[in-house]
């Protein structure tokens, strides 16, 4: 990097001597114990010595002896890595159900809609298509809804994870943890059965870490996450009807609306994006670490529009109760939604908002 060598005022010579040293001095060491490779090293724990100490009470109490034995085992066994281990990707529902239809429609331009059964053995379904569409299409993927996949049972963790623009991939059912993480412009949408005779809004539907990292899109949960939902968020949308502790923990981009309850520790380190909470009851601002954020109401006007389209949104995709309600009387439950905003977040869309009335910027 010409950016970093600039600031870098020795030789690179100097660099390549200095790991030589490092690489000469490993080699004398690993004399010293008697091997010649790292692979000799792997599991001798016959080599190594616990340090006595003598002057400190608790580090006499500590007890390695079983840590370090070394247990009797055939020269057959090996300790380092000999043999490759298969990832069996070649049975993954991606390899074996979803490409096989799906590519050869993507590559003729026509929208795929597929249906398929899952369980929760199935993980990271949806990922290596992404995987697929990112490598030809680049980060544009395709056209929104190019490709919808539509999913009935239990999915397994990391459902939908990094899935790109262009793919929609819904779920009749419930799905394990770290559903949508790293998400990259798709759109996750989970509902219960149409049979199913539980309230939504009531029961959680989706695990923890919901949506971990994910840098855009869009997700609709018709139920109630686990903990930690939309951690590390920097630019997806999402619409959910309750969530369990540390809510948009160090969230820093994105639009978070949340139908329903919180845990405690929400929206803790959050430096980013903004959180629309429906607090009928009145005990969010407890439940909030305001540390780094402010809660006020929602006073402009576009905004209460993106927030009662997102939700209308929601409406249309899970045929949401919940959301019904809060829209049926929207003016009345309007002043009962707390808006989750990071204190220089606002100053920073404030001043920018300022250039642009000035004219100084675009």
């Amino acid at each position: 990097d010409p950016d970093l060598r600039a600031k870098f005022s020795g030789d690179p010579s100097f660099v390549v001597n200095f790991m030589r040293f490092i690489a000469e001095e490993v080699r004398e060491l690993m004399a010293e114990l008697g091997f010649r490779k790292f692979d000799e090293m792997v599991g001798r724990t016959d080599r190594l010595e616990a340090i006595e100490n003598d002057g400190d009470e608790k580090a006499k109490l500590i007890d390695l002896s079983k840590i370090l034995h070394q247990p009797e085992v055939p020269e057959s066994y090996g300790r380092h890595f000999t043999a490759a281990q298969g990832a069996g990707l070649e049975n993954t529902l991606d390899m074996v159900r979803i490409l096989p239809v799906c590519v050869p429609q993507i590559e003729a331009a026509v929208p795929v809609f597929q249906e398929l059964d899952i369980c929760n053995t199935d993980r990271a379904t949806g990922t290596i298509l992404g995987s697929y569409i990112s490598r030809n299409y680049g980060g544009a993927g395709l056209p929104e809804d190019s490709v919808n996949l539509k999913f009935y049972g239990s999915a397994g963790q990391s459902f939908g994870a990094f899935v790109p623009r262009g793919v929609t991939m819904t779920l009749e059912g419930d799905a394990n943890d770290y559903i949508g993480k790293g998400l990259s412009g798709g759109k996750i949408i989970v509902r219960k059965p149409k049979d199913a005779d539980f309230v939504a809004s009531q029961n959680i539907i989706i695990g923890n870490t919901a949506f971990y990292g994910a840098t855009s899109g869009e997700a609709f949960i018709c139920g109630i996450a686990g903990e930690r939902f939309c951690v590390r968020n920097s630019g997806v949308n999402a619409v959910i009807e309750g969530v369990g502790d540390h809510g948009c923990e160090y969230m820093t981009g994105g639009r978070v609306i949340i139908l329903g309850k919180t845990g405690k520790n929400f929206a803790a380190g959050m430096s980013g994006g903004i959180a629309y909470v429906y607090d009928e009851g009145g005990d969010f601002p407890a439940l909030c670490n305001k540390e780094m954020v402010e809660l006020g109401g929602i006073k402009d006007e576009t905004e209460c529009e993106f927030v009662k389209s997102l939700i209308f949104k929601h409406f249309e995709l899970t045929e949401s109760e919940l959301a019904a309600q809060i829209l049926g009387h929207w003016e009345r439950n309007l002043e009962k939604f707390v808006r989750v905003i990071p204190t220089d977040y606002r100053r920073a869309i404030e001043a920018q908002k300022t250039l642009v009335a000035e004219g100084v910027k675009d």
